[in-house]
C-alpha cells in the first residue's frame, strides 16, 4: 500500500516539474545563456551546447530539460551533448527556479537539416513538344528534404536565372517531398533550350558556410513554331530584262521543318517543291505572279512575288550604231573620192557660199 502511495507522489512530482518547465518565463531579466545561442546540425551528426547561469541567478534548482542527448551539470554550467542527432524537432530548455517558485528559462533553437535525395525538373501535365507563344508550368520536385521551410528553389534556362521560389505553407520539421512551380511563356528561341532547377538550403549564419545545394538534370525543350522567312526584303515588283536569270528565294525556318509549294505560276513554269525557284533565262511569258506557300504542323506562311520582264534593247542599239557608222564611212569615202577628182571640194559641204554682190548699172 505504501509503495503505491510512493509511486503516486513521485509521478506527481515529475508532473509538476514538467508543468513548471513547460510554463516557465522566457522574459526574465536574469536569464540563463546558451552557447551557442542556436544550433544548426546535420541529421546524423554530433552536436553540443553549454548553458550558463547568470551571476545573479540562484543555483539551488538549475537544470536542463531535453528529449534527446545527455547532459552534465557542473554547478553553474550544464553541458548538453548529442553523439548522433537522430531527432528532427527538439527545443532544450535551460532553467532555474527562484525562491518563490517562479521559473526562468531559455530555449535553445535547434535546426536539424537534411539535403534532398533527388531534385528533378519537368513540365507540369505536359509531355512532348512545346508550342510557341503558349504558357507552360515548370515544376521542380525536391525529394526528402528538411526543413522544407529553408529550401530556396531557383529555375534556370541555360545559365539564365528565371526565378526563385520558396516554401510558404505550414512548417515541417521532418523530411518531406515538395514541388515548386514557375510559369513561363515559350518563344521559338526556346527551341533546344535546357531547363533545370537547383534546391538550396538557406540555413542562416549558424548553418554551413557553403549552403547545401542539389541541382537537377537538364531537360531540353523542343518548341514547335510556324515557318518564318529568312530571305531579305524584296521590291514589290522584281523587274528583269529578257534573257536574265530569275531566282525567287522562299527559304524559311520552322519546327518541324517546313515544306514548300509554288502555285499560281505563269504559263510554261513547271510546279516546284523547292525553297528556291530558278529560271535560267526569262522570257516575256515568265512575267506575272508567283506564290510560295511554306507549311508545317503549326501553320502556313505565304509569300507572293511579282515579276516584270522588259525587252532587251541592246541588240537594237548595236544594230543602229553599226548602221550609223557604216553610213558615215560610206559618205566619207564618197566625198574623199570626189575631192581627188577635183570635181568637189569637201569644204563646200561644211562652209557657206559667199553672197553675190550687186553690180551697179550705168544709165
Amino acid at each position: 500500500m505504501f509503495s503505491r502511495y510512493l509511486l503516486v507522489i513521485v509521478s506527481l512530482v515529475d508532473f509538476l516539474s514538467d508543468f513548471h518547465v513547460s510554463c516557465c518565463d522566457e522574459s526574465c531579466t536574469n536569464r540563463t545563456v546558451f552557447t551557442p545561442s542556436s544550433l544548426v546540425v546535420k541529421h546524423g551528426d554530433p552536436t553540443s551546447a553549454i548553458c550558463s547561469l547568470c551571476p545573479s541567478c540562484p543555483d539551488d534548482i538549475f537544470n536542463l530539460e531535453t528529449s534527446f542527448g545527455s547532459y552534465v551539470n557542473n554547478g553553474r554550467t550544464i553541458t548538453w551533448t548529442v553523439d548522433k542527432m537522430m531527432e528532427w524537432k527538439m527545443t532544450p530548455l535551460c532553467y532555474y527556479t527562484e525562491a518563490d517558485g517562479h521559473q526562468c528559462c531559455t530555449p535553445l533553437n535547434v535546426t536539424v537539416y537534411k539535403s534532398p535525395d533527388l531534385v528533378s525538373v519537368s513540365f507540369m501535365n505536359h509531355s512532348g513538344p512545346l508550342f510557341e507563344s503558349r504558357d507552360y508550368t515548370l515544376q521542380c520536385e525536391v525529394q526528402n528534404v528538411a526543413p522544407v521551410r529553408s529550401v530556396h528553389v531557383t529555375f534556370f534556362r541555360g545559365q539564365t536565372e528565371l526565378g526563385q521560389k520558396q516554401y510558404l505553407s505550414k512548417p515541417q520539421e521532418k523530411p518531406v517531398t515538395e514541388v515548386f512551380t514557375l510559369s513561363i511563356s515559350t518563344t521559338k528561341e526556346d527551341d533546344g533550350a535546357q531547363y533545370w532547377c537547383q534546391a538550396k538550403l538557406e540555413l542562416g549564419p549558424d548553418g554551413p558556410q557553403t549552403p547545401p545545394m542539389v541541382a537537377s538534370k537538364d531537360v531540353t525543350a523542343t518548341v514547335y513554331y510556324k515557318p518564318q522567312q529568312l530571305a531579305p526584303s524584296r521590291p514589290d515588283v522584281i523587274t528583269l530584262t529578257k534573257g536574265d536569270p530569275l531566282e525567287l528565294d522562299c527559304t524559311a525556318v520552322g519546327n518541324p521543318s517546313p515544306s514548300y509549294t509554288w502555285t499560281s505560276l505563269p504559263d510554261g513554269v513547271p510546279p516546284s517543291n523547292s525553297s528556291v525557284l530558278t529560271i535560267q533565262s526569262v522570257a516575256s511569258g515568265h512575267e506575272g505572279q508567283y506564290i510560295c506557300s511554306v507549311s508545317n504542323d503549326v501553320g502556313t506562311n505565304t509569300v507572293t512575288f511579282r515579276v516584270a520582264v522588259k525587252p532587251d534593247i541592246i541588240p537594237y542599239i548595236v544594230v543602229a550604231a553599226v548602221v550609223a557608222i557604216a553610213c558615215l564611212i560610206a559618205v566619207a569615202i564618197y566625198f574623199y573620192k570626189q575631192g581627188r577628182m577635183g570635181q568637189y571640194n569637201l569644204k563646200d559641204v561644211f562652209c557657206f557660199h559667199k553672197q553675190h554682190e550687186a553690180v551697179p548699172t550705168v544709165e
